[in-house]
């Protein structure tokens, strides 16, 4: 059956874009989740929408799963192919095919990298906002389907604020154009907003219109080492009433250790903190340096915060990120094992102050690395695998971590999947967020879209 099926595989496409060998089936058939046997039959680059749909007919016709690849930078194992799929690679899918002045909207391909649509966006005096540390390497199209976050959510949203249109492939091989880049359309069902977030599993998108915004005024980049975890809303509560926030990031001194460690780079203050606080503010006129100032001896005063610096220079602040941004750089040659959750953005305090109890009192010899968005009520908990301790044993371990974690993730109404999707990891604890009436609705929604199960099975539901 394989064998044939091949067959007619290969007369879909020439040689050059249908990779059979085992190092291409290894690293176009997963993300950069490490804890799963990658299997894939082949891989597969189509140029267009039209060969999409034919290689979704051939899947049907064939009984074979097809599973998207992009960029590759998922933490969900949502570009695993684990049982004979065929990987489908949007990387030469990459072209931003047209730009709309008046609009203001760039029509693009899935496999467009998320940093080459900001730089496009440079050249025509407007801003895309979705920004995150895997710019360079995260594909729009997979941004799309697990509606990426990043550090600017606070100010500018998620990737589903910026998509006006999409152009699909269904699971039934059928192509569909959605919203045509309207911002008015009140005709029923916006099936856009299904595929935003369904991680493949209802279609492929094989275009997207992006809409941009203005650049934003000149950025004030500064650290705060904090006295405590319950500092962290304190400090958000000060700076978020009185400033124009862009970001508000918050990660451990275990973080910054890490970090500079690998990095190199300087610690930003004197004084060794706790946790500490990248804080970002648009400064949109003459006031805006005084009012920094003033938020900031507030906290100094209350003692919520123990120090702090401004970045005095591009350079500076590009570096105070990085302190930020490259923790997940830092942390995998440790075999961490990610979470990524979250909370509405007042029971963040107690959802730090219990996670924080909860991971000292029953893991002890785990270091645990916490980073995330504070201002959006998302957390990123790290568990770095100890020297000696077998990767089965650690996974193991790390599962009754997730029980636990999940557990208060329920009491407090979170998320167990903030930004990185559901994916395989988080798969069989979808109904710690999910009713079972709601996954009985999504259930019927792949099944409508998708009628074989071909589309990325096995994830998410």
């Amino acid at each position: 059956m394989a064998t044939t099926a091949l067959k007619d595989l290969s007369s879909l496409f020439p040689s050059d874009r249908l990779a059979l060998d085992e190092a291409s089936l290894a690293h176009y058939g997963r993300d950069w989740t490490k804890h799963y046997d990658i299997k894939p039959l082949a891989v597969v680059f189509p140029l267009n929408a039209n060969e999409v749909a034919q290689l979704v007919k051939w899947a049907r016709a064939n009984h074979i799963g097809l599973v998207p690849s992009g960029g590759r930078t998922g933490l969900s194992g949502g570009a695993c192919a684990l049982k004979g799929e065929v990987v489908v690679s949007f990387e030469k899918m990459n072209q931003i095919l047209e730009y709309n002045e008046t609009d203001r909207t760039a029509r693009v391909q899935p496999g467009v990298v998320t940093e080459a649509l900001q730089e496009f966006a440079k050249t025509k005096n407007a801003y895309y906002p979705v920004d995150f540390a895997a710019r360079g390497s995260s594909h729009i199209g997979g941004n799309i389907a697990t509606n990426a976050g990043g550090v600017k959510v606070l100010r500018y949203g998620l990737t589903r604020d910026w998509v006006v249109g999409l152009t699909v492939v269904t699971g039934e091989g059928e192509i569909l154009e959605l919203n045509k880049g309207l911002i008015k359309n009140a005709t029923g069902y916006d099936l856009r907003h299904l595929f935003i977030g369904s991680e493949g599993t209802l279609g492929f998108v094989v275009e997207a219109l992006i809409k941009f915004t203005s650049p934003p005024k000149p950025l004030t980049v500064m650290i705060l080492g904090l006295s405590d975890l319950d500092a962290v809303m304190k400090v958000y509560r000060e700076f978020r009433t009185k400033l124009p926030l862009t970001a508000f990031e918050f990660f451990s001194d275990i973080a910054l250790e890490t970090v500079t460690s690998h990095t190199h780079l300087p610690k930003p203050l004197s004084t060794a903190c706790p946790n500490y606080l990248l804080i970002e503010v648009e400064n949109t006129d003459a006031s805006m340096e005084a009012a920094i100032l003033e938020s900031f001896e507030t906290c100094m005063s209350e003692g919520w915060v123990l120090d702090g610096a401004i970045a005095q220079s591009e350079a500076q602040a590009r570096d105070f990120w990085r302190l930020r941004e490259d923790i997940s750089e830092a942390t995998a040659p440790f075999t961490p094992y990610k979470n990524d959750v979250s909370v509405v953005v007042s029971k963040v305090p107690e959802f730090l102050l219990e996670t924080d109890r909860t991971l000292k009192n029953g893991y002890p010899d785990f270091r645990v690395v916490w980073f995330g968005h504070i201002g959006d009520g998302n957390m990123h908990i790290n568990i770095l695998k100890p020297d000696g301790l077998a990767r089965d044993e650690f996974l193991k371990r790390c599962k009754g971590v997730n029980r636990e974690l999940f557990e208060i993730i329920s009491k407090l109404g979170g998320s167990i999947s903030a930004e990185h999707g559901v994916g395989l990891v988080k798969r069989d604890d979808l109904s710690h967020t999910r009713s079972d009436a709601e996954i009985t609705l999504m259930r019927k929604l792949k099944s409508a879209f998708d009628p074989d199960g071909i589309m990325n099975p096995g994830k998410m539901l």
